[in-house]
């Protein structure tokens, strides 16, 4: 049965396959990368912190992690032994490791912020609680888990998803169902926002300023939780 997809097959050139994927959205993996970075921006008031990319993949996040947060510290983890080492190629100042999957706390010290990117799909169902507790537990008091996940409520990202060869194994996770997992764990304050409601090219940008006022419609391309501890 599976547990968590094995990316090591595409750890070469994942970003190209993942170009490809998404060129009908009007942007680039990069695009997706940043955006996710400005999100987190707007729950994170220090300047200061632990942060953990779990499921961090080729490590493309940190680019934009130090351009928003230059004076926090950055740990990407995941089971991709290949990814990364790429990882570790691209960018050797930053702090990369090999997750087992089994006990994650066997990996990392505690963190103040947790980040999990479209990674939750590729792992059993039946593995969520296990993975989340485990992160929930390596929180400092008041810390704060941030998952993104792409909506099966929206036929756009659906249709991406199926025909992407590394989605090939994912099960969609509905918001509801995350919302769920996480009150398990023992999460207090979960957000939900939705993202991502209109085509990134140049004839839709102008309605792009309206997507703030959209993050309570189940309807985007992707969602992200924010939770406390």
């Amino acid at each position: 049965m599976k547990k968590f997809d094995n990316f090591d097959p595409f750890a070469n050139n994942y970003r190209d396959i993942h170009n490809e994927n998404i060129k009908s959205t009007g942007a680039d993996s990069d695009y997706f990368a940043e955006y996710k970075m400005l999100e987190l921006q707007k729950h994170i008031n220090v300047d200061q912190f632990v942060f953990l990319d779990f499921g961090c993949g080729d490590g493309q996040i940190y680019v934009f992690f130090k351009k928003y947060f230059p004076n926090a510290t950055y740990i990407g983890l995941d089971i991709s032994k290949e990814s990364i080492e790429r990882a570790s190629l691209k960018f050797p100042e930053a702090n990369f490791k090999v997750y087992d999957g089994y006990n994650i706390a066997n990996e990392i010290n505690k963190v103040d912020v947790a980040f999990i990117s479209c990674v939750l799909h590729h792992i059993n169902h039946d593995l969520h609680y296990e993975v989340l507790k485990g992160i929930y537990n390596l929180l400092n008091k008041n810390g704060i888990l941030v998952v993104f996940e792409h909506n099966p409520f929206n036929p756009v990202t659906v249709k991406i998803v199926n025909e992407c060869i590394f989605d090939e194994d994912a099960v969609l996770l509905k918001h509801n169902y995350l919302k769920n997992q996480l009150k398990k764990v023992g999460f207090t304050s979960i957000n939900i926002f939705f993202t991502l409601f209109f085509p990134r090219h140049k004839i839709f940008r102008f309605l792009l300023p309206l997507e703030k006022f959209l993050s309570s419609l189940p309807l985007g391309g992707q969602y992200y939780s924010v939770s406390k501890k």
